[in-house]
């Protein structure tokens, strides 16, 4: 039931051994949660399959598959780094699962110097992942943990820390604009995925399939969802959406993506319209940015292969490159400062009050990057304002 192609799993490389036993089978990482066990796991199982084996097993595929591949693959990572600690110190093979609060914060605690507190907090959730799989009791809450945590978050290494990536700017559209070829079938598709992705605050992730192999209907927008081409009296567009099955948010209950300002919406309505014309024969249970591809037949476009592409415009002309999350912060920051209300910023985005007012925090930061003919000063200072009365509006917390 789990997704994803079928891969045969090979001999761990070095740095990923472990060592051998009955309870951890050789499996893909992602498969580590519902197939690694210890001996707490065989009472357990054999009480839930007394009510029916079938279904037990069909409980443990729906529980995960609440996670995608990656995250699963993610949390295995953790549990194999466990497995490792647990082998170096030879800790028995019981004391495992459940772990002591005190083996679970001494694991924590070793990693402390030589990588993130953001992998840390991986590997912790994934091993608590695995106890609820295995029915065991999780206790990695405790206070040590909470102080552990804080000491690993003080002792990330600089080698570990990512450096900040830009946001998308209103400059890097105008490049992609004047360079992308829109009557080819796979730059149509780019174009509509970054005016999709800027104008609607949108995750990269929530668009595009991370690779051809990994996109599914129950994550991944099709083609044979509708598009909602909203026109006033006028034939000016009011507004472009659709329906999306799946965010890191909402997980299975989806989102509807909605981009309501006009002038944005029209933008965005022509590029969707052009890559659905220019890929007209893309059938309507492959993804909504499918691309013909010149000798027949069509493609799925990546998220890596997205990037790619507009990296790759951006860098020769000398423009500074992003990641798939940049076009999210790029695109509320320049709804912000084009005097959009905050509340739509934030419906637009999909953020609570909350959420968006921790967001302006991050936009503070970059917002230097967006000074310049078109905002000046004095829009930063009436975005400002906006957001001012937005915290008053929900009563939040003072933003300074």
């Amino acid at each position: 039931m789990l997704q994803g192609r079928y891969r045969k799993p090979r001999k761990p490389r070095t740095g990923c051994e472990y060592s051998p036993s009955e309870y951890r089978p050789l499996v893909l990482a992602h498969e580590r949660l519902q197939k690694w066990e210890t001996p707490c796991t065989e009472p357990y199982r054999r009480e839930q399959e007394k009510i029916s084996r079938a279904g037990f097993q069909k409980f443990i595929e729906v529980m995960l598959l609440g996670l995608d591949e990656n995250t699963r693959s993610n949390y295995g990572a953790g549990l194999l780094r466990f497995t490792q600690f647990c082998d170096t110190l030879s800790i028995h093979k019981e004391a495992r699962m459940p772990a002591s609060e005190h083996l679970l914060a001494i694991f924590a605690a070793d990693a402390a110097g030589y990588t993130s507190d953001g992998t840390v907090n991986n590997w912790l959730a994934g091993l608590k992942i695995w106890h609820e799989v295995n029915g065991a009791k999780w206790n990695g809450d405790s206070p040590q943990m909470r102080r552990v945590k804080a000491g690993v978050k003080k002792l990330v290494p600089e080698t570990s820390k990512r450096a900040k990536r830009p946001p998308v700017t209103i400059e890097h559209m105008y490049a992609l604009y004047a360079t992308l070829d829109l009557t080819n079938c796979k730059d149509a598709a780019v174009w509509a995925v970054a005016c999709v992705a800027f104008w609607g605050c949108c995750r990269l992730g929530e668009l595009l399939p991370t690779s051809e192999a990994a996109f599914h209907p129950s994550h991944n927008v099709t083609r044979g969802e509708a598009v909602h081409f909203e026109v006033d009296d006028s034939q000016r567009a009011v507004s472009t959406g659709f329906h999306i099955p799946w965010t890191k948010v909402t997980k299975e209950e989806g989102a509807d993506i909605c981009i309501s300002e006009p002038e944005l919406a029209l933008s965005t309505q022509y590029a969707v319209r052009q890559h659905l014309h220019a890929n007209k024969n893309v059938p309507a249970y492959a993804s909504l940015f499918a691309y013909e591809r010149a000798g027949g037949g069509f493609h799925n476009l990546t998220k890596s292969e997205y990037l790619a592409r507009i990296n790759g415009i951006w860098k020769s002309r000398a423009m500074l490159t992003v990641n798939g999350h940049s076009a999210r912060i790029g695109g509320a920051t320049e709804l912000l400062l084009r005097g959009v209300n905050p509340d739509v910023v934030a419906q637009q985005g999909r953020w609570s009050s909350h959420s968006f007012l921790l967001y302006w925090r991050k936009i503070q930061s970059i917002l230097p990057l967006f000074i310049n003919k078109q905002f000046g000063a004095d829009r930063v200072a009436q975005a400002q304002r906006g957001i001012v009365n937005f915290v008053k509006k929900y009563g939040l917390q003072n933003i300074n």
